[in-house]
Order: C-alpha cells, then sequence, then structure tokens
C-alpha cells in the first residue's frame, strides 16, 4: 500500500542528516510540503534543494533548537512557508553524554525542551486544522538503564512520558502524538558511523548485541515515522515503539 501526504505540511526540526533528513525526505516522496531545521546552513542547505527535487512545497531554516525563542520563531515561519502544519515531528537531539552540567544542560535544552516548545507552538496549528500528529523521536536508551549516556537517556525517558501526557490531553482534538524509540542507527558522520573507524571495539561490542545482527539505517525509522503520521494509524496514539531490530531484547 502506498501513502500519499499530498497536501499535507510536515514540520521536522534536526532534519539536515541522518534520521530527520531521512524522515523528511520520506515525507516528501509522498507529496509533502516539508519545512526542516538544523543548526548547519551548510548541511542544510543541501538537504534542501534534495527535498526540492521531489517537487513538494520547502522551507528551511537555520535555528538552534536550544534557543526558546528561536524555536517558536521557526514553527512560525514554517507555518507561514507551508500554509499550515499538519504533522510535527521532533526529532533533534543534542546528545549530552557527559554527566556533568553541560552534559544535562544541552539534553534537557535540545531533546527535551526544544520538543516541548515547538509541540507548544505548533499545537495551536494542528488545532486550527482540525487535528494532525505529533512524533516524538526517543531512544531504546529512554527505556532502559544507561551507564554511558546517563543525561541522554534520562532525558528520552522525560520525552517519553512527554508523549503520553500530551496524547491524553489532546486526543478530544483530533491530534495524534506517538514516540518512536530508535536502537543505534549508523549513517555517515552520526555515532555509530563514526565509531566504526574511530572506536571499533565499542562499534563491535554494540553489533554484538543486536539480534538482527546489523545496526539500523535512517530510513527504517522515517518508515515508521510516515505510518504513524498517516491514516493507517488513526486509532494510535500515546505509543512509544522500539525501532531496533531487537536491540532491547
Amino acid at each position: 500500500m502506498e501513502l500519499s501526504f499530498s497536501g499535507t505540511n510536515v514540520v521536522v526540526t534536526g532534519a539536515s542528516r541522518g534520521i530527520g533528513r531521512s524522515i523528511a525526505l520520506g515525507f516528501a516522496a509522498c507529496g509533502a510540503n516539508v519545512s526542516i531545521c538544523a543548526r548547519g546552513a551548510e548541511a542544510l542547505k543541501k538537504t534542501e534543494a534534495e527535498l526540492k527535487e521531489k517537487g513538494s512545497k520547502v522551507h528551511s531554516a537555520v535555528c538552534d533548537l536550544a534557543d526558546g525563542a528561536a524555536v517558536t520563531r521557526y514553527v512560525s515561519d514554517a507555518a507561514a512557508a507551508l500554509g499550515g502544519i499538519d504533522v510535527l515531528v521532533n526529532n533533534a537531539s543534542g546528545f549530552g553524554s557527559t554527566d556533568d552540567e553541560k552534559g544535562w544542560e544541552v539534553s534537557i535544552d535540545v531533546d527535551l525542551m526544544a520538543s516541548v516548545r515547538a509541540s507548544q507552538a505548533a499545537l495551536p496549528l494542528l488545532e486550527r486544522a482540525g487535528g494532525g500528529s505529533i512524533i516524538h523521536i526517543s531512544s531504546i536508551a529512554g527505556l532502559r538503564s544507561s551507564a554511558r549516556f546517563p543525561p541522554y537517556g534520562a532525558v528520552k525517558a522525560a520525552l517519553i512520558q512527554y508523549t503520553r501526557n500530551q496524547a491524553l490531553r489532546f486526543a478530544k482534538k483530533k491530534i495524534r502524538v506517538n514516540c518512536i524509540a530508535p536502537g543505534s542507527i549508523e549513517f555517515e558522520g552520526g555515532v555509530w558511523g563514526n565509531a566504526k573507524t574511530q572506536n571499533p571495539a565499542l562499534y563491535q561490542s554494540v553489533l554484538d548485541g543486536i539480534p538482527s545482527g546489523r545496526l539500523g539505517r535512517p530510513e527504517e525509522i522515517a518508515n515508521v515515522v510516515l505510518f504513524l503520521a498517516s491514516d493507517l494509524a488513526s486509532w494510535v496514539t500515546g505509543q512509544t515503539i522500539a525501532v531496533d531490530g531487537g536491540q532491547i531484547l
């Protein structure tokens, strides 16, 4: 079955590369109008060009997602450029890996508060559209203990709880809220793409713990996002889906 998002306005944060890029491209390939943001201008422009090749309406903006005012402004500008918002995907991560003030600050500001602020800015627009979908990108680190990355795991767990709370609160307004918890995803320039060459022992230990025998691909996360945003998931809300090849097992 082919999915169609023709005429649907989609906003994806942190979408210049990796998972966010694949999500944006997936929506565009299905006919959606897409807005993306990221902190790095060069990668953002490259992804914007790829989106435009799909023939849909495209908007992009450089945005520091740790800056609350910038997040609110970006969502407003995206809605103006696209003509509204039907789907919001909160994908950005600061990947706070160190158990210190800096690690906690970036995790809270980017992984959690950027999702909260983007949601707050988008919700009136989703209500105006008569309903819609919010999808948060968490991690399996939020579903189990995370000794290597304490701030990252704790904040991703908070995002999962926030998903449940939002889903309950906005169900009567026909706004569905779901979450995806990816396992270890490999792409060029990403954490595990870099680890493959820079820290092969760590990479191999992670690989050994994945029953499917490989790390995931960004498009495999995007496929589940597309499902959750589609009418095929019309009675799915408040859920967190692990997409990890069995890694959490």
